[in-house]
Order: C-alpha cells, then structure tokens, then sequence
C-alpha cells in the first residue's frame, strides 16, 4: 500500500512564509490528483487548495487565493503548497491526499471520498 508524506510545517511568524512538500512512496504521485486540506483543533475538514493531476486545473478556498499557490513537479513527483502572507487562521495540521475526483471538485477543492490516500499530515502554526 503507497504512502503520502507531508514534509515543510513549523511555526512562524505572522505574515511569514512556508513551502510544504507531497510525496509519495509505493505509488507514482503524477498519476493523482492531489489536494491540500487542512483541519484546526474543534474543526473540520477543509480544503485549501487542489491540483489535477497535469496540473492543468486548480481550486483554492477564497481565504487563502492570492497568498497560496499550489503547483506539482511530475518529474520528481512531488506536490508543494507555497503559503505566503500567513495568518494565526491558516494554524493548522496540514494534510495531502492524493484521488482522482471530477474537475469541478477539484476546482471547488472540497474534501471528498474520491481523495482515496491520505498523509498522516503535517502542523503549520503562525504565532507571534
């Protein structure tokens, strides 16, 4: 059974910078696409931002568009989410999953049982 890891979290600074990274083992993560979802303590599930898996089409939660940026390098199978402008909001543990869901869940980037693998997430917390 393949994997998915999440690697990049930490703690900074509002208004600082993160770059978190997907990667897969087991499995060829070009072949998925993937979303980035993420989960505050009390709260649910929700997405922040979706890729297809050519990178053709994206989708991003309205609080986040225009700070972060998704993108994926197929050549060496990894997912980023740049996360720029951080708010104490955007504290949370930071989870990939990797599906094959329709365009328009992928656009709308919601959570989904077409997201069939998860990682076991990463903690981003922005903290003065």
């Amino acid at each position: 059974q393949w994997q998915l890891v999440e690697s990049g979290g930490g703690l900074v600074q509002p208004g600082g910078s993160l770059r978190l990274s997907c990667a897969a083992s087991g499995d060829i993560l070009a072949n998925y696409a993937i979303g980035w979802f993420r989960q505050a303590p009390g709260k649910e599930r929700e997405g922040v931002a979706c890729i297809s898996s050519s990178g053709g089409d994206t989708g991003y939660r309205n609080s986040v568009k225009g700070r972060f940026t998704i993108s994926r390098d197929n050549a060496n199978d990894t997912v980023y989410l740049q996360m720029n402008s951080l708010k104490p909001e955007d504290t949370a543990v930071y989870y990939c999953a990797a599906g094959h869901p329709p365009t328009l869940l992928i656009r709308l980037c919601v959570a989904s049982k077409d997201y069939s693998s998860w990682g076991q997430g990463t903690q981003v917390t922005v903290s003065s």
